[in-house]
């Protein structure tokens, strides 16, 4: 769950998930995550709270249809979160109301969902919700209101290899937009694979899924630590992109890899995007728009890399 609000960069991020390392189950735990952004002043908070997984329940019984999350005393339900993350100092709690969201986003092909790759698999089932509530870090109140972000899901049996990840939830002068954008690498034995760039763009009520394989290889993408480039095409639509963030904008965390190991996720709420999208059919052909997103954008990397210098804070 992640949102920001319309003007000065401060943005929230909470996840609820499980870990479970491959071939020892009764050693999964639950955990929950929060970090707030705080654009101005860069005084980001981070939190973590891990959980046996008898603390935990996800889903229904016989009602796969409804959204229902509980880790420990927080929830996840259909329109509503609430919980804490961290201890003492260091403790972020929320309560917040979510609506709307429009239509899901199903980032990948259909097929791929049920095959063997990608290991990590996404959709955004609430892509442009709305959020209200608040959430308290020690003696700071941070009023929520009226924040547009998404309700996301991921899951898998092993963490992508390498990958940068973005995604707009309305951009400054197209708020009803949203882009779901990846370039990943898959490391088979001792050989990676080419770069691949899947991406989903939802504007003015049509979608433009360039996301098949053949797609996703002959995409163009470069990306750096804090900076990322990519171009893709089809014959209804080109698009060319730049997501970056400032170092100070990012906050690090440690992912448990279920195979072993861990990664680094290098997370930032607060990056920018400028999209340059040229319409090749429909009654927008030949047409050129720019869509900039100032300080709103989501902005991943996930890396073995040791060298990024940004502090891992849960």
């Amino acid at each position: 769950m992640r949102a920001n609000a319309a003007k000065g960069g401060d943005a929230f991020w909470i996840r609820y998930t499980i870990f479970s390392p491959k071939g020892k189950p009764e050693a999964a735990i639950a955990e929950l995550w929060a970090i707030v952004f705080d654009g101005k002043g860069g005084r980001h908070a981070a939190a973590k709270t891990e959980l046996p997984i008898n603390k935990a329940e996800f889903g229904v019984p016989y009602d796969r249809s409804r959204l229902s999350v509980r880790i420990g005393d927080a929830i996840l339900q259909d329109g509503r979160l609430a919980g804490s993350a961290g201890k003492g100092d260091a403790k972020i709690s929320w309560d917040l109301k979510f609506e709307g969201g429009g239509v899901p986003l199903i980032f990948l092909p259909p097929a791929w969902y049920e095959g063997p790759l990608p290991k990590a698999k996404s959709l955004v089932p609430r892509p442009s919700c709305r959020y209200s509530g608040r959430i308290i870090l020690g003696d700071r109140v941070l009023e929520i209101s009226d924040w547009i972000g998404s309700q996301n899901h991921n899951w898998g049996s092993k963490h992508t290899d390498a990958y940068a990840w973005g995604q707009v939830a309305g951009f400054d002068d197209a708020p009803e937009s949203f882009l779901e954008v990846a370039t990943a690498r898959l490391k088979i034995g001792p050989f990676w694979t080419p770069r691949m760039t899947p991406l989903v763009l939802q504007i003015g009520g049509e979608e433009y899924a360039l996301n098949s394989l053949g797609q996703a290889l002959r995409a163009d993408a470069w990306w750096d630590l804090f900076q990322w480039t990519f171009k893709s095409h089809d014959a209804r639509i080109s698009v060319e992109g730049r997501i970056e963030a400032k170092p100070a904008d990012f906050v690090g965390l440690r992912y448990y890899n279920p195979p072993g190991g861990t990664k680094h996720c290098l997370n930032s709420k607060i990056a920018s995007c400028e999209l340059k999208i040229e319409f090749h059919t429909g009654r927008r052909a030949g047409t050129t728009k720019i869509l900039v997103s100032r300080d709103r954008a989501a902005f991943e990397i996930l890396t073995d890399r040791t060298d990024h210098g940004i502090e891992l804070r849960a």
